[in-house]
């Protein structure tokens, strides 16, 4: 008990810390666990109603705030680690705003965000009740290795898993781990067979199905996305039950597959006690977590963040926002938390930019990001490395239009904290730190 003081204590000061000097940090989740390696395991023991990890390549983020959001909605106390920090560190960092010297966790569920190979270091420390396990793609290749080595740490945290696992029915490296399982209940949540042949392809750019395996016919425990257009849809449990029509702030295919999912995982979390007006209630409310599509005034028009981080995810970004007359800017940094290979840019068609062409690439790899697009027949009119400069002269030259950014992780966090200090944001450079 004295270690956990003492190792809670030293977090919270570290944390106090850090947010005078105007940021977040995982630091303090670090310093504590080295304090008392057994504090995550211990605080999150009280948790009652089920601890679920929320793991894969692409959406986490966003998939995590919908799952937090709608059991919140039925009533439920809800930890989760809402910065997008997704490693260990991360989660004990969001804890120690949370407890006491004691600490005693009030929450009812933890819904905890995490890449897939902290999931495993966080599965040695706790067993997860729930786990939902959203896709495999090429993404930090230099991180984690190859796509099949990827698949195989969401295969052990499945197999460490102790009650429910959700799975991407729409994706055969993940919809595969079933094979893998035993003594635990499977559910899948994906586009309903009967009109995917009518829905773009949500991964054109990863080989989704590399042999003739398919997933299981559906269950009414699946959830089954019907998309209407670009905004609305309906998520489908059987013949009978039904969540929606409904839209969401987030636009596009991948916010609602994000959002089936999320939804899929309430009903195996909430049981009896789920309600589809609550979780309608709660989806129509959630704001873009940062960099998903995020929507910032300027002076009275609009700036749309992007995050992109891999083939798959700048294909459904293009493929959501690349054909819209609005003055674009790509910014490409290849720092760790990016990814150092860029060369995954050659596997995303930029086709769909060449109608209005792009007028700033900026970052480290902003001459890169120039030759890629000229590869694909879209026209830059500017290269500029330096971000200040690059959002001052995109932000002066197109004053008073629409205008889009699409933009690797440092390159968004180094964005927001220049937009912050140009606009007066308050807060707004801290989210996602």
């Amino acid at each position: 008990m004295l270690r956990t003081s003492a190792a809670i204590a030293a977090g919270k000061a570290l944390r106090y810390a850090a947010r005078l000097r105007g940021g977040g940090s995982a630091l303090p989740g670090l310093v504590a666990e080295r304090v008392d390696p057994q504090l995550l395991a211990r605080t999150l023991a009280g948790v009652p109603g089920g601890i679920v990890v929320v793991s894969g390549t692409n959406g986490k983020t966003t998939t995590t705030k919908m799952l937090a959001a709608i059991i919140t909605a039925h009533g439920k106390r809800v930890f989760t680690n809402p910065t997008g920090s997704n490693f260990t560190r991360g989660v004990l960092s969001a804890m120690l705003g949370e407890i006491g010297l004691r600490g005693r966790l009030t929450a009812d569920v933890a819904v905890l965000e995490l890449d897939e190979w902290h999931a495993l270091q966080f599965a040695k420390l706790v067993t997860p009740t729930h786990a939902l396990l959203l896709n495999v793609a090429r993404d930090q290749l230099d991180r984690f290795a190859e796509i099949d080595t990827t698949a195989k740490l969401l295969a052990t945290l499945a197999g460490q898993t102790s009650r429910v696992v959700v799975l991407n029915r729409d994706d055969s490296f993940v919809f595969r781990i079933a094979e893998t399982l035993q003594g635990k209940e499977i559910r899948y949540f994906g586009i309903d067979p009967e009109v995917a042949d009518q829905v773009p392809a949500l991964h054109e750019a990863d080989v989704r199905f590399e042999d003739d395996s398919a997933p299981p016919a559906p269950t009414p425990a699946d959830g089954l996305l019907h998309p209407v257009d670009a905004h609305d849809f309906t998520i489908r449990f059987g013949a009978v039950d039904q969540v929606g029509p409904l839209s969401l702030r987030q636009r596009g295919l991948a916010a609602m597959v994000n959002a089936t999912a999320a939804t899929t995982m309430a009903r195996a979390v909430l049981g009896d006690a789920f309600r589809a007006d609550a979780t309608e209630r709660a989806l129509r409310a959630v704001t873009a977590p940062f960099g998903r599509g995020e929507v910032i005034d300027i002076d009275g028009h609009p700036l749309e963040l992007v995050l992109v981080k891999n083939p798959a995810g700048f294909t459904v970004a293009l493929g959501t926002y690349g054909s819209e007359p609005v003055a674009t800017m790509i910014a490409i940094n290849d720092d760790y938390a990016d990814g150092q290979d860029v060369s995954w840019l050659y596997d995303v068609s930029f086709a769909s930019l060449r109608e209005h062409g792009v007028a700033m690439t900026s970052g480290v790899r902003a001459y890169d990001m120039a030759l890629r697009l000229d590869y694909d027949e879209v026209l830059v009119e500017q290269i500029e490395p330096d971000l200040a400069g690059a959002l001052d002269a995109f932000l002066t030259a197109y004053r008073g239009q629409p205008t889009r950014i699409f933009c690797t992780y440092t390159a968004m966090m180094a964005l927001r904290k220049l937009l912050a200090a140009r606009f007066g944001l308050a807060g707004f450079a801290q989210e996602g730190e």
